[in-house]
Formats: C-alpha cells, structure tokens, sequence
C-alpha cells in the first residue's frame, strides 16, 4: 500500500511542477486562503485520481480542462467516483481562467458560499 501513496504522491508532485498556464493562473488566486479565507491545495490524490484544486474544508473539487475533456467519458466516470465519495466537483475551461479569471472566482465563490454536502450522503 505504502507504495501505491508513494507513486500517487510523486504523480502530484510531477503535475505541480509541469502544472497548465490556466492552473498556475488560477492557483496564484486560491493559495493563501486568497478567495474567501477557504484553504485550497492543488494536485491532491483522492482515491485512484488526482485532483487539480481542493477545498477540504468544504469538499470542493475545482478542475481547470482543455479541449480534451471536452464530452470526455472518463471525466464523467471520475465525477460520479468522486461525488459517490462526498465530493462536489465543479469545471472551469482553461480558457475561461486564462481571459475571464475574475468570472471564473465569481462562480467559484457562488459555489463557496452554498452549503456543503452532508457527510452522510
């Protein structure tokens, strides 16, 4: 098992370091409890995947996507894993991020403000 947090570990910190413009953009802006004083972390392992931002305090997923995920089947398999495990999931385009950043934290910060999911659910 130690190996397999290993590998996942050293895949994050891989995608940190080789990170997106629209991802470095967008973390300048959530890092240091920036948006709203909720902490985010970036490329966290949840479970099999690996995620761009989390909120853990809310459960919150912020995924930044290129062209390729665009109707990508395994995106929707990856969310339904993920909101099956208590997670919120919401997906901005890189584009968005990269020409329209302060209305990408607008929506996110709609997001912020409702009510997290139960952690029964």
């Amino acid at each position: 098992m130690r190996e397999a947090r290993e590998h996942q570990t050293n895949r994050a910190r891989n995608l940190r370091r080789n990170a997106t413009d629209a991802e470095n953009a967008l973390w300048q802006r959530l890092r240091s409890r920036s948006l709203l004083g909720f902490k985010f972390v970036r490329q966290e392992p949840i479970g099999p995947y690996t995620v761009d931002f989390l909120c853990r305090e809310l459960r919150l997923i912020v995924e930044v996507d290129g062209g390729q995920h665009a109707e990508s089947k395994g995106d929707a398999v990856r969310d339904h894993w993920l909101r099956e495990h208590n997670y919120r999931v919401v997906r901005f385009w890189n584009n968005d991020v990269l020409h329209n950043i302060e209305g990408v934290l607008e929506g996110l910060a709609a997001v912020l403000a409702e009510a997290p999911p139960h952690p029964d659910r």
